[in-house]
């Protein structure tokens, strides 16, 4: 047992009385947020989601914040910076981004989802479960649920990747690479395989045998491209189409 030496006169103690010892100011507990496939990341950005949780926080309350994207890329060739926050009831995403904006001076994207949607998203949607697949959030994420397959949400997002076919010559490399990776997303939920952006980009090199980095600068081989193309696109859509057969029909 420690001793404590304290003046002879002074006033309130006598010999051998007991006492509890602790600092005058409590030290803080330090919230880290959770890292989610993130193998490195400049410390400049780590700041910003720091300020923004901060921002968030000043505002509204929540279950948790998710930031996602390109901005967890290395490097610095993002046009916004994506944020998903999870509340219990519908928020002023508008309000919050120009916040954001007007605080850090750095464009944002904010969805609001719920815990029942967030949830029904990654069960149903592969493009969310990829999204989700790199991230850092405020909290600990849950588990990815058990896919279900719901063709409608396939079927719409299968139609949002044909426009590469007709209009090539139209589309820079960085949406040309957007368009091949959402279809890939998709096979790749259909065949029960794990969905991330590097098993998507992997799953790309395999099938088209170039690397992402030829799409993004728009080198390729337009013939050839939109040949293997196409056999992606329309196997995925008869696998989707499969699945309209346990629809219930109209009466």
């Amino acid at each position: 047992m420690d001793q404590i030496y304290i003046p002879k006169n002074r006033m309130g103690f006598n010999i051998g009385s007991h006492v509890i010892i602790k600092p005058l100011e409590q030290e803080k507990t330090i919230e880290k947020p959770y890292f989610y496939n993130i193998s490195s990341i400049e410390p400049v950005k780590l700041k910003l989601i720091d300020e923004i949780f901060k921002i968030i926080s000043d505002i509204t309350s929540y279950d948790n914040i998710i930031v996602t994207g390109s901005f967890l890329d290395l490097g610095f060739n993002f046009e916004d910076i994506d944020i998903l926050i999870i509340s219990e009831g519908e928020l002023d995403t508008t309000n919050i981004e120009k916040k954001i904006e007007s605080s850090l001076k750095i464009k944002n994207h904010i969805i609001n989802f719920n815990k029942k949607t967030i949830n029904e998203s990654l069960s149903t949607d592969p493009l969310w479960r990829m999204m989700l697949s790199k991230c850092i959030s405020k909290y600990r994420l849950k588990p990815i649920p058990k896919k279900r397959i719901d063709y409608k949400i396939l079927d719409l997002h299968l139609l949002k990747s044909n426009p590469l076919i007709d209009n090539f010559d139209y589309l820079n490399g960085k949406e040309k690479y957007k368009l091949v990776r959402n279809l890939i997303a998709i096979k790749l939920f259909l065949t029960s395989k794990k969905i991330t952006k590097e098993s998507v980009n992997k799953e790309i090199k395999s099938i088209f045998g170039i690397n992402v980095e030829k799409i993004k600068n728009n080198l390729l081989d337009k013939n050839l491209f939109i040949k293997k193309y196409k056999n992606v696109y329309n196997w995925t859509f008869n696998e989707i189409m499969k699945y309209t057969k346990n629809e219930p029909k109209q009466k």
